[in-house]
């Protein structure tokens, strides 16, 4: 039933006021739900103040604002006029840090993602941060809200989960430097599950990491 937690996973731990690579990193493998559609985070970007490629590096506008806000809320901007883009606001307030959402592995609610998106491929639903904010419903009145409130989900395996399912939170990470920027382009601040069929873009070979609390082995 939307807008309820599906069984066996129980809302993420996720400390916000984190630096923003940190925060990026522990978002994959997290179910990320919209009004009960959405799917598990395959793909992230960080973005800082101090860095020249973020919204934020020339201080607050009326456009970023949401950004410079607490932890924890969505900050949402129109891309090029034309695409709708989904961050996590990061850091304290006032710092001007955030988390891209690039792309999502769709497990809820597919048949509204495919009525939004016009197309039947689930490996292109939500392959991109513009395509991602279309399939869940993302647009400007959600810029600023809570994503511990509705209709924000966050969700990851419970103690209680399956093998399988507990396995779907230790994904090995992809690092690599960020996508469809101009500047800073060399900062290896992009995280991504290693394999995914559901990337915005596949990443170059490097050694893969395991995600935060996840067995090296």
């Amino acid at each position: 039933m939307p807008g309820q937690a599906p069984r066996e996973l129980v809302p993420a731990d996720i400390d916000f006021a984190a630096p923003a690579q940190e925060v990026a990193r522990r978002l994959i493998g997290v179910t990320l739900l919209v009004d009960g559609v959405g799917g598990r985070i395959v793909e992230t970007e960080a973005y800082d103040q101090a860095d020249a490629a973020s919204h934020t590096f020339g201080g607050p506008t009326a456009r970023n604002a949401a950004m410079f806000g607490p932890p924890g809320h969505a900050y949402v901007y129109r891309s090029y006029g034309l695409h709708w883009c989904l961050n996590t606001v990061c850091r304290e307030a006032g710092h001007g840090a955030g988390v891209l959402l690039r792309a999502l592995e769709p497990t809820h609610g597919l048949d509204a993602m495919r009525a939004r998106r016009g197309l039947e491929d689930a490996r292109l639903l939500c392959a991109g941060p513009g395509r991602l904010a279309q399939a869940l419903g993302i647009d400007a009145r959600l810029d600023g809200q809570s994503l511990a409130q509705a209709p924000f989900q966050l969700l990851e395996p419970g103690r209680g989960a399956t093998t399988g399912m507990a396995a779907l939170a230790c994904a090995e990470l992809a690092v690599g430097p960020r996508i469809g920027i101009s500047k800073a382009v060399d900062v290896p601040w992009r995280f991504g599950e290693r394999g995914s069929r559901y990337l915005s873009r596949p990443f170059a070979a490097a050694p893969v990491r395991p995600a935060r609390g996840c067995p090296a082995g």
